[in-house]
């Protein structure tokens, strides 16, 4: 955890620890609440499970029911390290913290769970939740992404300010955003693990959502690498280096690596050099041969008698 907070600067300690001296009227002023008693260590108390909501602002959109059970069994046994952080939100509570140890609580059927209560902002609510989730990892890239965008539209701040929140370069908010740009589906590929973010970053430099998402799909297939998958994308920025369609258009990146990967797999069979001039209503197969007798091979290669 110590190299979790280094990395993410003020982190949840630093947070909390603001709204401690609120935290500390809030255990006070709860020693009249019947639903709310106090427990020995200052700030934090036994709160009946069915008080607490679920937070607005939780960037993590799925809690994998395994992880969900492996949790419910390790309070199970070694009971709950880590209390929940909320905040009062009318006759209830709101959690800041600590969804996947609250919803283990409600799998285990446990009446109360250990809980902080502190005072926090919308604002801070948010980047607290974001924080903790940071910290451990439990975030998907596209998670992580809603998580700083929730930041900068819900709260008005700037990608700077939503960086410095949650201890992160702006740098690495502004790449994070850039996701969301991407298609509904190449998000989800992303978020199941299947796009790396290196594989995100080559398909944003595709400008036609439909190539984009026909490279994507192709990316899955082949099990492209993120240096495979650039090369494709160059025959776009390169402009002249992509064949040009029967309309004088160049060809689309996609199907212009397509092509190439024809012609490769034609030259390699053939042992000889292979042009494929392709158009989506006709084209042009040229096969270079160097006298008779290498016409003769290329021939019975091509089964053709003679």
């Amino acid at each position: 955890m110590a190299a979790s907070k280094s990395r993410l600067g003020r982190g949840l300690g630093g947070l909390i620890a603001a709204a401690s001296k609120a935290d500390a009227t809030a255990h006070h002023a709860s020693t009249s609440n019947p639903v709310a008693a106090p427990v020995a260590a200052p700030g934090f108390q036994e709160i009946a499970v069915d008080l607490i909501e679920p937070s607005p602002y939780q960037a993590r959109r799925e809690i994998p029911a395994e992880q969900l059970r492996e949790l419910a069994d390790s309070i199970r046994a070694e009971g709950l390290l880590q209390p929940v952080v909320v905040r009062r939100h009318g006759e209830k509570f709101q959690l800041i913290a600590g969804e996947r140890r609250w919803r283990a609580f409600h799998l285990l059927k446990l009446k109360t769970i250990p809980a902080r209560v502190v005072e926090a902002s919308n604002a801070s609510s948010a980047a607290i939740g974001l924080i903790e989730n940071l910290q451990r990892e439990g975030l998907n890239p596209i998670e992580e992404a809603y998580g700083y965008a929730s930041l900068v539209r819900d709260f008005d701040l700037t990608q700077e300010s939503a960086a410095e929140r949650v201890g992160k370069g702006r740098a690495t908010v502004a790449n994070a955003l850039r996701l969301l740009t991407l298609e509904s589906e190449i998000q989800g590929f992303i978020a199941k693990n299947l796009l790396s973010v290196g594989h995100a970053k080559v398909l944003l430099g595709v400008e036609e959502p439909a190539q984009r998402a026909l490279l994507a799909r192709r990316v899955i297939e082949e099990g492209w690498s993120v240096r495979a998958t650039e090369k494709l994308v160059q025959a776009k920025k390169a402009g002249s280096s992509a064949p040009a369609s029967s309309t004088g258009r160049a060809t689309p990146p996609v199907e212009a690596a397509a092509v190439a990967n024809i012609e490769k797999k034609l030259t390699s069979h053939l042992g000889a050099r292979v042009s494929l001039k392709h158009s989506p209503k006709k084209g042009r197969l040229i096969i270079e041969y160097h006298g008779n007798d290498d016409l003769h091979r290329i021939l019975e290669k091509l089964g053709v008698e003679t």
